[in-house]
């Protein structure tokens, strides 16, 4: 197989040659490393390439879903047994993973063969890849535009081709931002769908879910089914679904759909996002569908209070727990500024603050479940601007309170950590595309236990409205699906 036989499929298409034996799976990885090698001095989405792909192809299970398709993981929560696990930052570098995550070893059983880490923003806190320990990720479909974060070194790597899905976490819009920013299929899953532990019960209290980035909707559904239940030992176990998302791709007739373009933040909207948003409530209408402008009341100005000490205390948390591992202290030299004034905020914040968050949390979380009784999903903008320049968004050399970089960051994407925090899933489809030809995403939001329906409604969206398999700058264009 050659490079550009290589990008005319989705991971299924390729599990499938591999199952098919008219591919192996080492021939697939000699594919992705040579885009890896031609894309990453571009886009530096990559910040290792593993040296021991041979050890990853012969423990990979013959007749798994993804049998032999390339993989990589976001430098960030998740670990691999062996590889180092630096979360973007100079107060992390040298960290090795003891043991395998549980979403670490469903990959494994799901056939993907890992080539290598991606890379994020510091701690994860941030809608730009960028820091001062790995450089900045940049977008393939503009090299002086951001991918969007935190998951943007995957989302940067599908987007290009290199492998045709990789890990990412949403603690904010993570998994989503990215996924708009470089037209890509970004699910995140609802709250104790996918397995965070054995190392955490809840990430980030809660807000902080694992999944992937994929290109196709048959990708992402075969994903979910292939990873989620929960660990040995979770804190709570949500229904499974009735039966595999793969097999639940067909939409039910007359939904009950809200849209909103208004940002409970009150940010701007870019024109051509609303309109996008505008014209797909008029397709879903056109296809059926119960369609009205409406939205659940939020108080912006609180919620972001909430946001940022909730999020100041975790990472705290986990500065404090690195400096123990590592001997580092966290001063200047090893922390971005803005890192270093959350992580100094979350040490002033008492756990009585704390629990005020997570009370306000809970009325958000009542206030949108009762809203979706009388609605089956949602629609808004994922973000509220197009693909941002690179530098909008360095967490170094700044002045930020742990407060102005909440809202610094939450300002391009006001929509997506409000799913965070009620634990229901929302999808990012990349139904919209600038004048300019940058893309941009569509979110969809339903019920707690409904990503069912979330894939359904991308499955009949994504025939409707079809997308580029990668992104439009690539030297290998194609936009065929296996």
């Amino acid at each position: 197989m050659d490079v550009a036989e290589y990008l005319q499929y989705d991971g299924l298409g390729l599990a499938q040659l591999v199952r098919s034996r008219e591919v192996t799976a080492a021939e697939l990885a000699d594919c992705a490393l040579a885009l890896a090698t031609d894309w990453n001095p571009r886009i530096n989405a990559l910040v290792e390439v593993f040296d021991d792909v041979a050890a990853s192809l012969a423990a990979m299970p013959p007749d798994a879903a993804f049998a032999g398709v390339p993989f990589l993981i976001k430098d960030l929560v998740l670990q691999a047994e062996g590889r180092r696990s630096e979360m973007g930052s100079r107060l992390g570098q040298g960290l090795v993973a003891p043991a395998d995550s549980d979403l670490m070893a469903r990959f494994r059983q799901a056939g993907l063969v890992t080539l290598g880490r991606t890379t994020v923003p510091e701690m994860g806190y941030n809608v730009a890849t960028e820091t001062v320990a790995c450089g900045a990720t940049r977008n393939p479909w503009d090299v002086s535009r951001s991918p969007g974060g935190s998951s943007g070194g995957s989302a940067a790597a599908v987007a290009a081709g290199i492998v045709p899905l990789a890990h990412a976490n949403d603690g904010g819009g993570s998994i989503r931002i990215p996924a708009s920013c470089c037209g890509l299929v970004g699910l995140k899953p609802g709250r104790g769908r996918v397995p965070i532990g054995p190392g955490a019960a809840d990430g980030l209290g809660g807000l902080g879910i694992e999944f992937v980035l994929t290109r196709t909707v048959r990708d992402c559904a075969a994903m979910l089914d292939a990873v989620q239940g929960p660990g040995i030992g979770d804190p709570y176990v949500i229904a499974p679904p009735d039966r595999p998302y793969a097999e639940s791709l067909q939409l039910p007739a007359g939904l009950r759909i809200a849209f909103t373009a208004e940002p409970w933040s009150g940010v701007p909207v870019d024109p051509e996002i609303r309109a996008a948003l505008e014209a797909i409530a008029r397709l879903l209408a056109d296809m059926g569908h119960q369609v009205e402008e409406a939205a659940p009341a939020l108080d912006g100005d609180r919620f972001a209070e909430a946001n940022t000490d909730l999020w100041s205390a975790h990472i705290a948390h986990w500065v404090v727990d690195i400096c123990a591992a590592t001997g580092r202290k966290a001063d200047s030299d090893s922390l971005e500024q803005a890192t270093l004034a959350i992580h100094e905020h979350g040490l002033r914040l008492s756990a009585v603050d704390l629990l005020h968050a997570e009370d306000y949390f809970n009325r958000v979380s009542r206030d949108f479940g009762h809203f979706f009784t009388r609605h089956d999903i949602l629609v808004t903008p994922t973000v509220a601007q197009l693909p941002w320049a690179i530098g909008e968004h360095a967490s170094a050399g700044g002045n930020f309170t742990a407060r102005s970089w909440t809202d610094h960051v939450f300002r391009e994407a006001p929509f997506t950590a409000v799913f965070n925090v009620t634990g229901q899933p929302a999808i990012s489809l990349p139904l919209g595309r600038s004048e300019s030809g940058l893309p941009f995403g569509i979110q969809f939001a339903a019920s707690q236990g409904r990503e069912d329906l979330l894939l359904a409604l991308a499955a009949r969206l994504e025939q409707a409205r079809p997308w580029p398999l990668i992104a439009d700058q690539s030297i290998h264009q194609t936009q065929s699906r296996s």
